[in-house]
């Protein structure tokens, strides 16, 4: 495992916060071993920081409370929703209070007319579209795994479809948060736009928790598409696929989801999900709209791909056949495993403007190769993000330290290539190296930030920025 640097344990107030938690909370605090190491699990290769104890909050006001007697003792609080981050965010490296939103899961207020929902942290993203079907309508942000809508937003989530619905600051109008000293704020009303005063939605949405504790977010919705085409095609190299999503960008034909597979990740899903698709890069697409829209989509990029050498170009409206590709694409992660039984997958990701998209994949392909590293890469193409999960053995130290070599490379590149060392994983523990390469003297502003909102560094301290 990676090893990190733990914080100061502030020893006296955590036993006294502790005392008066179980006091208070009862069997809603929990302090076994295994609950606390499960509230620090991270699927990547962070060791595990566990918290002291773990706290069940069942609304607003207990969390504010909960923040509240951490705040008078400096004691760490460190938000959980489902687990799926990926660069160490839910670690606790001071100790202190996991504060898990799994009893905050209630569908407040739809509001069908103004295509707004008001839902609590804990609700995931799969519980609330299964609530909204019936009324015609759906939430679009899908990283793929079932989280939490508040960990999506304290992350900056986005996923699939965001090439063409966005990320999660696109779709949050509203938060309600706990503060660093326990006050409840609002960021904002329903409105669909405002002009009133500072931004503080977009400032908490992507903070991780180190500025405050999300406890109600409003969230934008869409209507269900009339019709939904889901089209495949495979290319001879990942530079044609490349440039084909280039071309289909600025054609402007408005692709919900475009996604690429490298031939390695191809091979792994083929033996996975026991498809038989040809072990090339390959594109999948989904196309939203009218009967007579997604068919004028499909038949447009047919003809935009074919310039650049596709081939097995095969469109379909059949639930079943969709479902069948875009849930191979979902387990991407768990196919890859299959590559290298035992391995324990390292999952990167960054973004580049698309213009260097074809270049970037091609240099990290020739890197993991040079290193002799197993890593099928799959990229939320459509905005020029995409994912290489290294396939390694944890107890050959020399392979750990090549990972991190191609991992440290790979970030610097997109750096250097004017993109972000991460396009959706956040910050956390893991990339706060690469931050200050990226923004300079930006992250100053960001420490200014979070000093001045919590003095005491209470709020999942050790993430994005080192006080």
């Amino acid at each position: 495992m990676v090893q990190l640097t733990a914080l100061s344990r502030n020893d006296a107030g955590i036993e006294t916060a502790l005392g008066i938690l179980k006091q208070r909370f009862g069997d809603r605090m929990q302090t076994g071993t295994s609950v606390r190491q499960q509230h620090a699990h991270t699927t990547t290769w962070i060791a595990n920081q566990p918290p002291d104890a773990v706290v069940f909050p069942r609304d607003t006001e207990e969390v504010a409370e909960i923040v509240k007697i951490c705040a008078t003792h400096k004691v760490p609080v460190v938000p959980f929703g489902t687990g799926t981050s990926l660069e160490g965010h839910v670690n606790a490296p001071g100790g202190g209070i996991s504060v898990d939103m799994a009893e905050m899961n209630h569908i407040l207020t739809v509001h069908a007319e103004d295509l707004d929902v008001v839902v609590q942290p804990g609700v995931t993203r799969e519980q609330l579209n299964t609530h909204l079907r019936d009324q015609g309508l759906f939430f679009p942000i899908d990283p793929g795994a079932n989280a939490s809508l508040g960990g999506m937003t304290a992350t900056r989530a986005s996923g699939t479809n965001a090439v063409r619905y966005g990320t999660m600051k696109d779709n949050v109008l509203a938060l309600e948060a706990v503060m660093p000293d326990g006050r409840v704020i609002r960021t904002a009303q329903r409105a669909k736009k405002t002009s009133a005063g500072y931004d503080l939605t977009r400032l908490l949405v992507g903070s991780e928790g180190t500025l405050g504790l999300i406890t109600e977010i409003t969230l934008k919705l869409q209507g269900i598409p009339e019709a939904i085409r889901s089209a495949r095609c495979s290319f001879p190299s990942v530079d044609a696929a490349c440039r084909t999503v280039m071309a289909v960008i600025q054609y402007g034909v408005p692709v919900a989801r475009i996604e690429l597979l490298d031939a390695l990740q191809v091979r792994a899903v083929n033996a996975y999900s026991k498809l038989n698709l040809p072990e090339t890069p390959l594109l999948l697409l989904e196309f939203h709209g009218s009967d007579a829209s997604v068919a004028e989509q499909a038949e447009t990029f047919g003809a935009l791909a074919e310039e650049f050498g596709a081939s097995g170009y095969e469109a379909t409206s059949s639930t079943e056949d969709r479902n069948r590709l875009w849930q191979a694409r979902h387990d991407a992660y768990w196919a890859s495993l299959q590559l290298r039984p035992g391995a324990q997958g390292i999952s990167t990701d960054v973004c580049v403007p698309i213009s260097r998209l074809a270049e970037c994949v091609g240099r990290a392909q020739e890197k993991a190769a040079e290193l002799d590293l197993l890593a099928p890469i799959v990229g939320h193409v459509g905005d020029g993000n995409f994912h290489s999960l290294v396939l390694i053995d944890m107890d050959q130290p020399k392979e750990v330290a090549r990972a991190d070599q191609f991992v440290g490379w790979l970030n610097e590149m997109a750096i250097e290539m004017d993109g972000t060392c991460t396009g959706e994983h956040g910050i956390g523990q893991g990339k706060m190296r690469y931050l200050t390469r990226e923004l300079g003297e930006a992250t100053d502003v960001m420490v200014a930030i979070k000093q001045a909102l919590d003095p005491d560094n209470i709020m999942n301290p050790g993430k994005i920025v080192a006080l």
